[in-house]
């Protein structure tokens, strides 16, 4: 992609058609088959470590990155076959997810662990590559009139709806799924001013997605 185009890749924008050109849907073809490329290395990854399918399924579905990455993957391939976008406010949802996957592994969980072989490719491509892409996609493409300081906080629903079912998972089975909600380690007590953070952090950078699609826009 050649720079960041000001006007997005959408005909008709006043009558809402969302109807992409030939680029910003091949492209969004190339996001899709890159995110089920990702989740199938670590879907064999953790195949190889369960030793069954039932058990791989219940170790990807704990996390966060995996769930947001099938989230990108779905999305991209309705892209990419009905040659439409869907609504700004979701795409822009969505790329706030992603880049908060990556920017929340770099810093705070990729020194915890050294992933080797068929391992590393999927921690690279869930982490690194997708977000990558995604953002590139929406930056070049995506739709982005009507996006408001509310979609914002719109966007918290998704990381606080994973938090509650991550908590609840942990309870019933003693296994959290990362050390930022670990109650057992931290007790509630941390996990709470951990999930605040995480929560403005996740609300700053809505703010941030928000002003960007007003200044590209223009």
């Amino acid at each position: 992609m050649q720079g960041i185009a000001l006007r997005p890749a959408v005909h008709d924008i006043p009558t809402m058609t969302r109807v992409l050109t030939p680029p910003a849907r091949y492209s969004a073809g190339l996001v899709a088959l890159a995110g089920l490329a990702a989740l199938a290395t670590q879907a064999v990854v953790s195949f190889g470590l369960t030793g069954s399918l039932g058990g791989a399924i219940w170790a990807l579905t704990g996390y966060f990155t995996v769930l947001t990455n099938l989230l990108v993957a779905v999305t991209f391939i309705a892209i990419a076959v009905r040659g439409a976008a869907p609504s700004s406010a979701w795409l822009a949802g969505l790329t706030l997810w992603i880049i908060i996957v990556a920017i929340v592994y770099h810093l705070l969980l990729a020194r915890l662990w050294a992933p080797a072989g068929l391992a590393w490719w999927a921690d690279q491509g869930l982490h690194s590559a997708v977000p990558v892409l995604v953002t590139l996609w929406w930056l070049q493409f995506a739709p982005k009139p009507g996006l408001r300081v509310g979609h914002a906080a719109l966007w918290l629903a998704w990381p606080l709806l994973y938090t509650a079912y991550a908590l609840v998972r942990g309870t019933l089975t003693g296994r959290y799924p990362y050390p930022f909600l670990d109650v057992t380690t931290i007790g509630y007590d941390g996990v709470a001013l951990n999930g605040i953070g995480l929560t403005v952090a996740f609300f700053l950078g809505g703010l941030a997605m928000v002003g960007s699609a007003k200044a590209l826009t223009r």
